[in-house]
């Protein structure tokens, strides 16, 4: 990976209001929001073109490891990707407006740079 490259992880409260609200929903009122984020969230991949460097995707249950052992944990993190910009800043605005929260419940992207591995 190069010096331009950001981390995005997509942030989704399973207990925040939006994420209970979402659940409350019928199917039938479900489907059609659920529609409409996926027809976004595809235009919005469109639009960024090949800043996407890594696709990523949804993450499952987490499991921490560490000295005391493994250790079954949750955490808000509920997807990620890796794409390519100019700069941080750069790299941010690309998810200004993203579909993971102004459509689907989730609550935030945060990204950050992937950085050099250390010469040692």
């Amino acid at each position: 990976m190069s010096t331009n490259d950001y981390l995005a992880v997509f942030i989704g409260s399973k207990t925040s209001p939006r994420m209970q609200a979402w659940m409350a929903l019928s199917d039938a009122e479900r489907g059609p929001k659920q529609q409409e984020g996926i027809a976004a969230w595809k235009a919005w991949m469109a639009k960024q073109g090949q800043a996407v460097i890594a696709m990523g995707g949804p993450l499952g249950k987490t499991k921490k490891i560490g000295p005391g052992g493994i250790a079954d944990v949750s955490n808000d993190m509920s997807a990620f990707m890796v794409v390519r910009a100019d700069s941080h800043e750069a790299a941010a605005r690309m998810f200004e407006n993203h579909p993971h929260f102004t459509i689907f419940p989730g609550d935030s992207v945060e990204v950050m740079p992937v950085l050099p591995i250390p010469a040692g």
